[in-house]
């Protein structure tokens, strides 16, 4: 069974971070490379971005965590996919996430983290190359 269609990324902002130039950036620039981006806006709950989602046939979340919350947030939204039988949508993110918390984060199953500096372009590719591969095979 291949895959059709543009690559679809749910971009999320979890928990009670209020910032979210970061993820409309990145929303604007998948778009931008021919993805099908769903933006779920400010304050969403693990459970509603993982609704999303799955509702919306993503291959993969982009989540912004700025609030300090990362370590629980996406651990959350992982074991939520898992529970669903969903692990197939690849987690990625970024924010502000110290150097010592992304090993942790990406055995936990966070596929990418992305830190303050890295080109949109970065992304970008990252999710052209991993996303697909991941929903072709």
């Amino acid at each position: 069974m291949g895959v059709t269609g543009p690559i679809r990324v749910v971009v999320a902002k979890p928990g009670l971070d209020g910032h979210d130039r970061g993820a409309k950036v990145i929303a604007r620039a998948l778009r931008d490379a021919g993805m099908e981006v769903i933006y779920t806006g400010l304050h969403q709950t693990p459970e509603q971005i993982v609704d999303t989602a799955i509702q919306e046939d993503a291959d993969a979340i982009g989540l912004s965590i700025l609030s300090g919350a990362h370590n629980t947030l996406f651990v959350k939204v992982i074991e939520l996919l898992e529970q669903r039988d969903a692990e197939d949508i690849k987690v990625f993110g970024g924010g502000i996430i110290p150097e010592a918390d992304i090993a942790p984060l990406k055995e936990k199953g966070v596929a990418a983290i992305f830190t303050p500096g890295a080109t949109t372009q970065s992304i970008v590719d990252w999710v052209n190359t991993h996303v697909r591969q991941a929903a072709q095979a």
